[in-house]
């Protein structure tokens, strides 16, 4: 009987934490983890040590975890007026405000734990990261310009990463930073088309609500061309080979068929553009890193 009457509390206890985790897009971690680990196998020439390797997953992990959860508590508001939001989990009651403060506790905790774990300065810096993460999420309030705010939170990962590799930063990793904030500004200015008209109506700011919606797929595509320049100029500095250079190839094929996707005049490919495409982008250079740097 104490078995039975245990089994609905443990998958009670699963289904929230599958209902945390689907309320962050856990998922979603998949754009920046691959900029991480191409900035940790360049820098170690290699495989890292397997305990960095662990660490610096943990702490990317944490990180995500804490900006996603403690976004959804500060655009509560805001989910509860938009009809694209308004079956969050939050915003339902599937998960309550308290539990989602607790899990972003316990995210920052698990971080800066981390950043602590691998070496002096990754622990020193991990307060301007949580700043930048989690600082993000008010942008929207006063700046247009909060895509690349969230891009410069996403470009912490490789930076962060070389330098739990290496103890230090160098330019190389700096110039890889630079494109993942051009990279997640372009694609977030993408996925904010949905709601143009929501922000107008509600005050937030955006580049499409702000300069329109051409203006902004064309700042878009710039931000995704200068991308290019970028993963080249790190290329150079990093040392790395022909096949990385294939790889940036492919990349800009696929922005390119991002943005065939959408058009003014037709925003209706909008979740495929930024979901789909963005996922073979981060992995898809992975995969070019990895092979460039173990053949070599």
């Amino acid at each position: 009987m104490e078995g039975i009457s245990k089994a609905p509390v443990h998958r009670g206890a699963a289904q929230k934490v599958l209902t945390i985790l689907e309320m962050i897009k856990f998922e979603h971690t998949l754009f920046a983890l691959p900029f991480a680990l191409i900035a940790t196998v360049v820098a170690a020439r290699g495989m890292p040590r397997p305990v960095t390797l662990l660490w610096i997953l943990v702490a990317m992990v944490g990180a995500r975890s804490a900006a996603m959860a403690f976004n959804r508590l500060a655009d509560l508001r805001y989910d509860r007026l938009n009809p694209r939001t308004s079956g969050r989990a939050l915003v339902t009651g599937a998960v309550s405000t308290a539990e989602a403060w607790a899990f972003t506790f316990i995210s920052v905790a698990i971080f800066v734990f981390a950043a602590y774990s691998l070496n002096r300065l990754a622990f020193a810096l991990s307060p301007v990261a949580l700043l930048v993460i989690l600082g993000y999420s008010y942008t929207k309030r006063f700046t247009a310009w909060s895509h690349v705010v969230l891009g410069v939170a996403l470009a912490i990962a490789p930076s962060g990463a070389w330098i739990a590799v290496t103890g230090r930063l160098d330019l190389a990793p700096v110039i890889l930073s630079a494109a993942v904030a051009l990279w997640t500004a372009g694609f977030d200015i993408i996925y904010s088309l949905q709601d143009v008209d929501f922000d107008r109506g509600t005050g937030l700011r955006s580049l499409p609500q702000t300069f329109g919606v051409p203006a902004a797929l064309n700042l878009s595509r710039a931000m995704h061309g200068t991308m290019i320049v970028a993963l080249w100029l790190f290329g150079i500095l990093a040392g790395i080979g022909v096949i990385y250079c294939v790889g940036v190839v492919v990349v800009a094929a696929f922005l390119v068929y991002e943005h065939s996707l959408v058009s003014a005049r037709d925003l209706s490919r909008v979740n495929m553009a930024f979901f789909t495409v963005n996922g073979f982008v981060s992995v898809g250079l992975l995969l070019f890193v990895v092979l460039d740097v173990m053949l070599r």
